[in-house]
C-alpha cells in the first residue's frame, strides 16, 4: 500500500480535515477536498463508505469516512444517521432522550475507505467505547464530542486537545490502523 506524496481528504468539516493532518502529515502532504457526492442510505457504516469511494474514484489518493455515534440503551441510535441527527437534534437532544437513562454505555465508530495510487481501496476500522455525559462539557471539538467522554478518561472529547482526542478517538484508532499498514506492519484484507 502506498500513500504517495499527497492524499486528498474529502470532508466539509474542518475539525476532521485537523485530525487527519495532525495524524498523517508526517507520512504525506494533506489536502481538504470539500466536494459533494451522493450518499446511499444504509444501515452499515461500511456501505456509505464504500459507495463514495465508486463516487470519487477520479480524486485518487483519496480518503473518505463516515462515523456514527452508536448508543447502547437506544438500539444504537443514532448510529449511521449521526450527522442527520446532530443537524436536526444536536447535543441537547440527545442529552433531552437521554434523560432519566441510568445505562449511558455507546461506542463511537469510524469506517475510514482509502485509495491508493495503485487503485487499491482498502477499508480500515476504529471504535471508541465510553459514556453519555449528562451535560456537555468543553469547547474544542465538533459534533457530539461535549457529550461523549471515552472510556479510561474522566473529560469529554471537547475538553482535549486534537493531540489527545486522536488517542482515544475511533477515527484517531483507524488512521493509526492505516499508518500500520502503510508502515507494512498491517496484514490488508
Amino acid at each position: 500500500m502506498k500513500l504517495g506524496e499527497k492524499l486528498n481528504v474529502v470532508t466539509s468539516n474542518e475539525g476532521k480535515y485537523r485530525e487527519y493532518r495532525k495524524k498523517l502529515s508526517k507520512y504525506t502532504e494533506v489536502e481538504m477536498l470539500n466536494i459533494g457526492y451522493p450518499e446511499i442510505q444504509t444501515d452499515f457504516l461500511e456501505e456509505v463508505v464504500e459507495f463514495g469511494l465508486e463516487q470519487l474514484e477520479g480524486y485518487k489518493p483519496i480518503l473518505i469516512d463516515d462515523s456514527g455515534l452508536f448508543i447502547d440503551d437506544l438500539q444504537g441510535f443514532p448510529g449511521v444517521y449521526s450527522a442527520y441527527v446532530m443537524n436536526t437534534l444536536g447535543c441537547e437532544g440527545i442529552l433531552k432522550l437521554m434523560h432519566d437513562v441510568e445505562n449511558r454505555k455507546a461506542e463511537f465508530l469510524c469506517i475510514i475507505g482509502l485509495i491508493d495510487e495503485n487503485d487499491e481501496k482498502i477499508l480500515f476500522r476504529g471504535r471508541s467505547r465510553g459514556m453519555i455525559t449528562e451535560e456537555q462539557k468543553g469547547d474544542e471539538g465538533f459534533g457530539y464530542d461535549p457529550i461523549f467522554k471515552p472510556k479510561g478518561e474522566e473529560r469529554t472529547f471537547a475538553q482535549m486537545s486534537t493531540s489527545e482526542k486522536n488517542s482515544y478517538s475511533h477515527r484517531g484508532k483507524a488512521v493509526d490502523n492505516l499508518i500500520k499498514a502503510v508502515k507494512g506492519d498491517l496484514e490488508i484484507q
